[in-house]
Order: C-alpha cells, then sequence, then structure tokens
C-alpha cells in the first residue's frame, strides 16, 4: 500500500499547486491549457491501444459498455461528484467540480501502471512503478486543477480506493497471478482496452462528443477475461 498512498499525496500536492496557479489564469488560457491536455490525452490513449488485438478490445469495449450502463458506473460516478460538490465546494463555476472529479478519477486510475504497479505493490512491495506513476499523477493534477478546480483533488480518493483495492487484492490471491509483466497477453490487451477508453477521456476534454466514459471502465476488466479464454480454448484470432 505504500505506493497507493505516496500517489495519494503526490495528488494532492499537484491539484494544491494547480488551484493555487489556476486563479492567476485568463479564461483564454485555462481553454488552451485544457486543449493542450485534451491533446496530449489522445495521443497517449492511441500510443495503448494500438498494440492490442482490435477485435479483443472492441468486443471488451461493446461487453464493457453494456455492463457498465446497466450498472450506470458513470451516474453514479458524477452522482459522488456532486455530493462532494455541494459537501465542499466553495465557488468556482459550477459543474466544474464534479467534471474535475470524474476527469482526473478516469485519468488517474485508467491505464496499465494503475494495475501493474499495485498488483507489484501488493505482491511483493515494490511500489517503484506506482512511484513513477504518482510523479506522474502531480503534473497532471496540476494542470487538470489549474483549469477544473479542486474537484481534481478528491480524485485521491478514487486513486485510494482503486489502487488500494488491487494491491489487497493482489496480496490475497498472491501467486495465483503467475508472472505478471507488461508483455504478459492478457496485459497487452488491457492496456490497449484501457487506452480505448482514454481516448474516449480526450474527446470529453476537447469537447468533440460527450461520452460516458466511466461505463467503458468494465472494459478493462473484460478484455483480460477475453484474452485468458482465448489462450484456454486455443482460439486465433486475426
Amino acid at each position: 500500500m505504500t505506493g497507493t498512498i505516496l500517489n495519494v499525496l503526490t495528488v494532492l500536492i499537484g491539484a494544491a499547486i494547480g488551484v493555487a496557479l489556476g486563479s492567476r489564469f485568463p479564461e483564454r488560457m485555462r481553454e488552451t491549457v485544457m486543449a493542450a491536455l485534451g491533446i496530449m490525452t489522445l495521443i497517449v490513449g492511441v500510443s495503448m491501444a494500438v498494440p492490442g488485438n482490435a477485435l479483443i478490445v472492441l468486443f471488451s469495449l461493446l461487453i464493457g459498455g453494456i455492463v457498465g450502463e446497466l450498472l450506470d458506473v458513470d451516474g453514479k460516478l458524477s452522482g459522488l461528484g456532486q455530493w462532494l460538490e455541494v459537501r465542499f465546494s466553495r465557488g468556482g463555476e459550477p459543474g466544474n467540480f464534479t467534471r474535475g472529479f470524474v476527469t482526473a478519477s478516469l485519468v488517474f486510475c485508467v491505464g496499465p501502471m494503475t494495475i501493474l504497479g499495485s498488483i507489484q505493490d501488493g505482491l511483493t512491495g515494490d511500489y517503484r512503478l506506482l512511484a513513477i506513476k504518482s510523479l506522474l499523477d502531480m503534473f497532471a493534477g496540476l494542470a487538470f486543477a489549474s483549469t477544473l478546480g479542486i474537484g481534481v483533488a478528491f480524485a485521491a480518493l478514487t486513486v485510494l480506493i482503486v489502487q488500494g483495492g488491487i494491491a489487497v487484492l493482489a496480496m490475497i490471491v498472491g501467486t495465483a497471478l503467475g508472472d505478471v509483466s507488461a508483455a504478459t497477453p492478457w496485459v497487452i490487451q488491457m492496456t490497449a482496452t484501457g487506452g480505448a477508453v482514454i481516448i474516449g477521456i480526450a474527446l470529453l476534454l476537447l469537447e468533440l462528443k460527450q461520452v460516458r466514459v466511466a461505463n467503458f471502465t468494465p472494459a478493462i476488466l473484460i478484455a483480460p477475461l477475453i484474452t485468458i479464454a482465448l489462450e484456454y480454448f486455443q482460439i486465433q484470432l486475426p
């Protein structure tokens, strides 16, 4: 759990600095910063998605999206953001708190470093990967908070729950996970599917399409299951 605690602290630090700096930015500069974040998020998402198998990613998104809609993951995450906004937000543009919380929660928790780093932290206590992620998240939190405000800081709660939960689960499951690395087939497909979800986040940041991105997050769990099932039945996809 050391890596998760470190990550929570860096998100809070980055968000605090971002909120302090953001108030000094004129609106046009904030819009430019948001556009830059959207473009960079799109690049990251595409780079993650390309190595994966398109069919596995597609079926993962379809199945995961249906599951997410049935569970209303996006609605529940937005509802939590609105609940926090009512209790902790003071001033600022209405809705920005929730947008910052939801967007930052997805960016901080969707990606291979979240899964692999948390598993390594839970299995062996090695938190080096999460330490690198923590540094990246601090700067991302700074950038997001400068435009979306204090809601970004509360994404630290999501990081604590998600990464902490994966680390604890890894401790319980132990060696049943086998050899886990970035080159493991199910990790490759999980990463690619996570990249596709991140592309959805980029569409939101660039205001190109209002996608209920959080409803696609179950796809990140579906992709490894499909990959393992295909390997078990020795099915090769093009």
